[in-house]
């Protein structure tokens, strides 16, 4: 038997088994990685499903499969190998730098198969690219994420050229009425025009005084 982790949300991973999504090259099924001696690589895709998705709580379902199920294995970037669920495990066992590997499997999971659901720490794995580690976010409108923490930030520090520039803040400016005359009218200190200012102005003038 073969043993694998898929990483859900905590309000969809229940002990009922897992559904069919759609997947690779159009099938349906589940994504999940081999359980691995390391604790980072086994749950390298937590950081960046957490990016995609919204949810705040992932935890970890294991899985037991028959060795001789049939998966697909293979880079997320690239097409994946045809092999059983044993032959994946050795496949990726074997890799000197197993970051971005991944295991579909081409069905639902039935709750026989499902093993245990672990919590998992956050901030394990890698974000953007398995070697982005120093290298600096593409900021493209395909590549960022609207809406996602710090991306406006990201965005201002770091503009896209095939973007142009940041958009001003507007600012909300009150409009000021002009100053007038003594015979029309007059402004007081605040700014504001006083009609009866403009009328004790034509009294005098009337008057003489």
């Amino acid at each position: 038997m073969a043993r694998f982790v898929h990483l859900a949300a905590a309000r969809s991973a229940v002990r009922s088994g897992l559904r069919a999504a759609p997947g690779h090259g159009g099938e349906r099924g589940v994504y999940c990685f081999p359980v691995l001696p390391s604790y980072t690589l086994t749950h390298q895709w937590l950081r960046e499903l957490t990016r995609w998705k919204d949810t705040r709580v992932t935890v970890a379902v294991h899985l037991l499969l028959p060795d001789d199920e049939p998966v697909l294995a293979g880079h997320y970037g690239g097409p994946g190998r045809r092999t059983t669920a044993a032959g994946a495990v050795g496949i990726v066992s074997a890799l000197e730098h197993p970051r971005g590997w991944e295991v579909f499997v081409p069905r639902a999971v039935t709750s026989r198969e499902v093993r245990s659901v672990r919590a998992v720490r956050p901030g394990v794995g890698w974000r953007y690219l398995p070697d982005a580690h120093g290298r600096p976010p593409c900021t493209c409108a395909g590549c960022r994420v609207r809406g996602a923490y710090g991306s406006r930030r990201l965005l201002e520090r770091r503009p896209h050229p095939m973007d142009g520039p940041w958009p001003p803040t507007p600012t909300r400016r009150c409009a000021r009425p002009p100053a007038t005359s003594g015979i029309s009218g007059r402004t007081g200190r605040s700014g504001l025009f006083r009609p009866h200012l403009a009328r004790s102005v034509r009294w005098k003038l009337v008057s003489g005084g």
